[in-house]
């Protein structure tokens, strides 16, 4: 299932990688009942990325459950290029991630959870590290996205403060 695609109703093709299975176990009185956890991410390649978690007996399931609630939690990934446009700290849970811009032809420097958001959302530049205490992948996960939620484009921040550039004010 790693690395594969799909189409969905829009017509843009959508690539989906399994970051993380998980196997958890619930006891109960005969015995123990077994389930799955898969962390899946899904992305167009070019500004779209989205993580989803599927719950289910079998691997299967829990993947296609996965990239279901992906599907729904896309968000769009604001470049400068092949880069970020400035440095940004995501937080969720333990996890703190720390995502740079990188000069062109650094590639993506990460781990195998925000690797893979990064490429899906089509970021090819990036510096990044996982600071503090935590290896969770899901934590991780989060911790980026919401990292790439709050990222701003240069033209986004001068209409926040209420400056234009010279070049659109027609000086």
């Amino acid at each position: 299932m790693k690395g594969s695609t799909s189409v969905v109703s829009k017509g843009t093709e959508l690539i989906e990688r399994v970051v993380s299975i998980s196997r958890v176990s619930k006891v109960v009185k005969g015995g123990k009942r077994f389930k799955f956890s898969v962390l899946v991410v899904v992305g167009d390649g070019e500004s779209k990325v989205g993580v989803g978690i599927g719950k289910a007996r079998e691997i299967s399931e829990a993947v296609r459950k996965g990239i279901d609630k992906a599907k729904k939690n896309m968000v769009e990934v604001k470049k400068v290029g092949k880069t970020l446009p400035h440095e940004v700290v995501g937080n969720f849970g333990a996890a703190r991630v720390l995502l740079k811009p990188a000069s062109p032809g650094t590639g993506v420097i990460a781990g195998a959870v925000i690797r893979a958001i990064m490429e899906l959302g089509g970021v090819g530049d990036v510096l990044t590290k996982v600071i503090g205490r935590t290896s969770n992948p899901v934590n991780v996960a989060y911790a980026t996205m919401q990292a790439v939620q709050s990222l701003r484009l240069p033209e986004e921040v001068l209409k926040l403060r209420g400056k234009l550039n010279k070049k659109s004010e027609g000086a």
